[in-house]
């Protein structure tokens, strides 16, 4: 079986992973003006949750940009002029998945050089012909290894941190919060998008300010300028700690040491409170 970020990956999941790295139909953010001089139809269809986290769609300004939903046979009939400013735009809107073609032209061939302008293409299923040798590249490109396998005392008092480390979840939604809350015993929440309220009810209900970052059962919890959380990691002895980076579909449930954890989620603004589990 196949393993990426030290977690093992199912044949099934990679063609998921396929699946949403390069949809039958992708999303191309222009301004009016570019939607008319390029003939591109526009709609406001509503985006997959991976379509959100493949494409950045959060992060575009949907008050400068329309969006044109292209399949690649359409994408491929549009003049090569055409394509090459297309997939600049999506550079300049911020959309994600527009790589490079010096970083992929070795594994994809000349497919990815002659798609566009010559420097940047973006995700066709017929770039993927061998997804063993591009998606592990994609998922692992802005994460670290998980090193659950490096794990030698699981807590017994968290049953559930041995199952869930080390693992991917199904799609995009799946976040930290929910992750620290199924560790801790919530049946479910590592399958949805938990949003702060109920993790924040969860907090107050089943733990108390404190713990320790060397023992199992301390929830780091993360908050911005203004209170509100915005990550949450969960200790499980040893100097580990558990969680999951994002709710991107790429993002598994990962072990690293508190101190790794911490760094990689230093941000300006953000403040660390310990709160201790009580079971």
């Amino acid at each position: 079986m196949l393993t990426v970020l030290g977690i093992a990956v199912s044949p099934d999941l990679l063609d998921r992973w396929g699946d949403w790295l390069a949809p039958d139909e992708q999303p191309f953010f222009v301004t009016p003006k570019q939607a008319n001089a390029w003939q591109l139809g526009t709609d406001d269809r509503e985006p997959s949750r991976e379509d959100r986290d493949t494409y950045w769609i959060y992060a575009i300004d949907a008050k400068a940009a329309r969006t044109a939903w292209l399949s690649e046979a359409t994408y491929g009939e549009l003049p090569k002029a055409t394509r090459a400013a297309l997939v600049r735009a999506q550079v300049n809107h911020g959309r994600g998945s527009v790589p490079t073609v010096r970083r992929w032209a070795g594994v994809v061939g000349p497919g990815a050089r002659q798609q566009a302008d010559g420097h940047r293409f973006v995700w066709w299923k017929s770039l993927l012909r061998d997804p063993k040798a591009v998606l592990p590249g994609i998922v692992s490109e802005d994460l670290g290894p998980s090193r659950h396998a490096e794990v030698r005392r699981w807590p017994r008092a968290l049953p559930r941190v041995r199952e869930l480390a080390g693992t991917f979840a199904d799609g995009s939604g799946p976040n930290c919060f929910g992750t620290v809350m199924a560790a801790c015993g919530v049946e479910g929440a590592e399958h949805v998008w938990m949003v702060r309220e109920p993790f924040g009810e969860w907090l107050a209900a089943h733990t108390e300010r404190g713990g320790k970052d060397d023992v199992p059962g301390t929830v780091f919890v993360w908050r911005n300028a203004e209170g509100l959380v915005e990550h949450a990691g969960l200790t499980i002895g040893d100097g580990w700690m558990l969680h999951k980076p994002s709710q991107a579909w790429k993002s598994p449930r990962k072990v690293r040491t508190v101190a790794e954890v911490k760094r990689a989620t230093r941000t300006a603004g953000w403040r660390l409170e310990r709160h201790r589990v009580v079971l």
